[in-house]
């Protein structure tokens, strides 16, 4: 799986701070945020998590390029989406049932910060602010989901009038 890197919280906090996700992010609330926070290395081809299992965590691509993808009985894996370098991915982890919905792999060694799923939640529980706030930029993440999926149906029915 993901091998830890041990990193300062302060270089945590740093990395947060700039990621695209989080640089107008409240900083009391990115504090919170910093404390289910971790930074893992993961090798060009490996796993990070399959469909259907549980969604624990969520991932924040400092480097490198992650590769989102279902997987279809007569296309085999089908990438939906293709991320790098200021991209997230796992935001299952705030949606139950808290399953994955694709595969995620790395397609070139890659730098991630993971923040830890049932610490998030219960975090965004006790502070509904936090949770808003996460909320919207989830919810991001979602309409960009959804819009690179239909750019792909509309290219594939494209190729075949």
């Amino acid at each position: 799986m993901t091998k830890t890197k041990p990193s300062p919280a302060s270089s945590l906090n740093d990395l947060l701070t700039r990621h695209p996700l989080f640089t107008d992010f409240p900083r009391p609330h990115l504090e919170a945020i910093a404390d289910t926070a971790s930074e893992v290395e993961v090798h060009a081809g490996q796993t990070i998590f399959r469909e259907g299992d549980e969604a624990d965590r969520f991932y924040l691509i400092i480097e490198g390029s992650v590769v989102l993808e279902a997987f279809s009985l007569h296309y085999g894996a089908v990438a939906v989406q293709s991320l790098a370098g200021g991209d997230v991915f796992g935001w299952s982890v705030l949606v139950p049932p808290h399953r994955w919905r694709l595969d995620a792999r790395a397609t070139t060694d890659s730098r991630l910060i993971t923040l830890d799923g049932p610490s998030l939640r219960a975090k965004c529980e006790t502070n509904p602010e936090l949770g808003y706030e996460l909320l919207k930029r989830f919810a991001m993440l979602l309409d960009q989901r959804l819009y690179a999926v239909r750019r792909q149906l509309l290219e594939r029915q494209a190729r075949t009038w």
